[in-house]
């Protein structure tokens, strides 16, 4: 690892340290620690136990966020200083987890008009690459679609690059193994290219070339 290595922050949105979800993530940070990058493991449930609340409620008087957990610590400490994000979760009801989707809700508590951290978080979290792990029972396409949706608008939203989804099929646990389609190579190849993957999202009026790889050689 070198001082130029590329943070990496996995985060497992499911409180299960041997579920198919963590497998996903365990893959995910090896594959990162095998590109070299900086890469380090957190659950959501060790910062996270907090809703977001009425802001014209529960904010202090300076500003800050009330809410006692450590939230705070995860977004400023963790997040921010990251260059690339990867999320693993399971379904749940055709939706993220309520913990991890409490982690995009609460980010108004740091980026509106009236918070004083407002510069240093919005310059922090934009810029980002950012993969998702999904681990489901069901293989209908469909089960798994409002997720990557939501993904796809948060990172527009956000200024971030969505450079992949994974999903395995899998319920008991570690049997995501089984998946022939083999989801956790999959997840360990996301996040060792999650830094040369290039994503793209032209207009109209975009200027580009006519090459998607600049620097290959002409066939």
């Amino acid at each position: 690892m070198t001082e130029t290595a590329k943070r990496t922050l996995v985060l497992s949105a499911s409180p299960r340290s041997d579920g198919n979800s963590h497998a996903l993530a365990a893959a995910a940070l090896d594959g990162a620690r095998g590109d070299g990058q900086d890469a380090e493991h957190v659950f959501l449930d060790d910062y996270v136990t907090r809703m977001l609340d009425n802001c014209r409620r529960c904010r202090r008087d300076d500003g800050l966020c009330s809410l006692d957990d450590r939230y705070g610590e995860l977004l400023l400490d963790r997040i921010l200083p990251a260059d690339g994000l990867i999320f693993a979760m399971p379904l749940y009801f055709y939706g993220m987890p309520g913990r991890l989707k409490t982690v995009f809700d609460r980010l108004f508590c740091y980026t509106s008009n009236s918070a004083p951290q407002q510069a240093e978080v919005v310059g922090g979290i934009t810029g980002k690459k950012v993969g998702v792990l999904i681990s489901c029972e069901e293989s209908y396409l469909g089960a798994t679609q409002g997720v990557t949706a939501q993904f796809e608008e948060l990172t527009r939203y956000l200024h971030q690059e969505l450079v992949g989804v994974v999903v395995g099929n899998a319920n008991s646990r570690g049997e995501i193994v089984r998946d022939p389609s083999d989801p956790v190579a999959r997840a360990r190849s996301l996040a060792a290219n999650l830094y040369r993957t290039r994503v793209t999202d032209y207009r109209i009026d975009t200027a580009r070339s006519t090459r998607v790889w600049p620097d290959a050689a002409t066939v």
